[in-house]
């Protein structure tokens, strides 16, 4: 074999071979093991979270090759935080708890490329816990919305929406908000969009009725 072929094989640092791959294989169990806590307490009711778990296990065994590469070498550090820094990642993180997983594989990735097994054995069942504990079933279920539908309507210049429909809205609805008003053909009209929740007994058509008998009013549209 050419010497500088054998040269490109010689070890980088003193770990054995089978030592190399032993903490591969134990990167990729504790990144499974991540995978599996995601999943549990937070990734089963998102749509991609099948592809966070795959990212997770991969990253902690290529985080894992990247402490054995970098070793004790100070300048070899330095080396892969500059040919690292390149690279660019698009994609938005909507939920922080996702970071929070990233970082998880990192550090277990990183203690498996250390030979530090310690450290992901004693962390990845606490963190585990507590991940579970605080999220569903045993945490605060959301609040529901409070409003289901919306409530459009047009009335002519002069009227004042809440002195002309207060008295119906309230009659009708167990709440409302305004949430948009604007002129309408070419500033003859006002026009003004309510979120509405209606009461139990409401019926929607005599909501509507009641409310394009209202002097002023052009038209009504409700939504939900």
């Amino acid at each position: 074999m050419p010497e500088w072929l054998a040269n490109s094989f010689a070890p980088a640092s003193p770990v054995p071979i089978e030592q190399l791959i032993v903490r591969l294989a134990i990167a990729g169990v504790f990144g499974a093991c991540v995978a599996v806590i995601y999943r549990a307490s937070h990734g089963r009711r998102k749509e991609d979270a099948t592809t966070l778990t795959t990212t997770l296990v991969l990253l902690a065994i290529l985080i894992a090759m990247v402490s054995m590469v970098i070793g004790d070498n100070v300048a070899r550090a330095f080396s892969l935080v500059g040919a690292l820094s390149i690279v660019r990642f698009r994609t938005v993180v909507e939920d922080t708890r996702d970071t929070a997983f990233v970082i998880f594989a990192v550090i277990v990735g990183m203690a498996a490329g250390a030979g530090l097994l310690i450290l992901p054995l004693v962390g990845i069942p606490l963190v585990g816990l507590v991940a579970i504990l605080l999220s569903h079933p045993w945490r605060t279920p959301p609040v529901p919305a409070q409003f289901d539908g919306t409530l459009s309507i047009r009335m002519g210049l002069g009227h004042d929406p809440d002195v002309a429909l207060g008295s119906i809205l309230e009659r009708h609805l167990a709440a409302y908000r305004l949430t948009s008003s604007g002129t309408a053909r070419q500033g003859s009209a006002l026009d003004v969009s309510y979120a509405v929740r209606l009461r139990p007994a409401a019926r929607m058509p005599i909501l509507v009725l009641e409310l394009n008998q209202v002097e002023g009013v052009q038209s009504v549209e409700l939504r939900t």
